[in-house]
């Protein structure tokens, strides 16, 4: 997805050092979390599409010998239909600030 200038995976220090130089409170990690609870909470893709995306591997050896297909095309769609959630526009929303405990 992110591919270095070389036309090798891209490092992961790479993302955290440009959302530092972008001054971002965030990690590429939360970026990864986010997706992954989207994919269980907003879609009906299977599990291990959404693992195979992240580039988890299998924690069941059993299972990891048998599953041997890449889901590239049901990746594909899943990965546009993230992109159309992260484009669609957010309606305005009121923000209530939590007291401070003493």
């Amino acid at each position: 997805m992110f591919p270095s200038a070389r036309g090798t995976m891209l490092s992961d220090m790479s993302l955290v050092v440009l959302m530092r130089r972008m001054n971002l409170e965030y990690v590429p990690h939360g970026l990864r979390s986010t997706f992954r609870d989207w994919v269980a909470e907003c879609t009906n893709y299977p599990r291990e599409v959404a693992e195979h995306a992240l580039a988890h591997r299998l924690a069941d050896p059993v299972e990891a010998a048998y599953h041997r297909s890449d889901v590239l095309e049901k990746r594909r769609s899943m990965m546009q239909t993230w992109a159309k959630f992260l484009a669609a526009p957010v309606a305005p929303a009121k923000v209530v600030p939590l007291a401070k405990r003493a």
